[in-house]
C-alpha cells in the first residue's frame, strides 16, 4: 500500500496499515542521530573524568596516610 502524506507537514506520510507517521527529511534523521552520538560521547568523557578525579582522591589520602604514618614513626 501506498503512504498517504500528512497535511501540512511536507516531510510526514502516514503508513495505513499500521497508522504510524514517518519522517521521510532523512537529514534531519542523521542529524538528529550525530548529535545524539556526539552528546553520548561527551558523556562518556565527563563520567571518564569523575572516575579518574575519584582514583586521585583515593590516592592523595592513601599518601597523606602513608606520610602521617612516617611523621609518627618519626617521633
Amino acid at each position: 500500500m501506498e503512504e498517504v502524506k500528512v497535511k501540512g507537514y511536507s516531510n510526514l506520510v502516514r503508513d495505513p496499515i499500521t497508522n504510524a507517521i514517518i519522517n521521510t527529511n532523512t537529514t534531519a534523521y542523521e542529524e538528529y542521530i550525530s548529535r545524539r552520538q556526539s552528546k553520548e560521547k561527551e558523556n562518556q568523557k565527563v563520567q571518564n573524568l569523575e572516575s579518574e578525579i575519584a582514583s586521585m582522591k583515593n590516592d592523595l589520602n592513601e599518601i597523606k596516610s602513608l606520610l602521617r604514618s612516617l611523621a609518627n614513626e618519626s617521633r
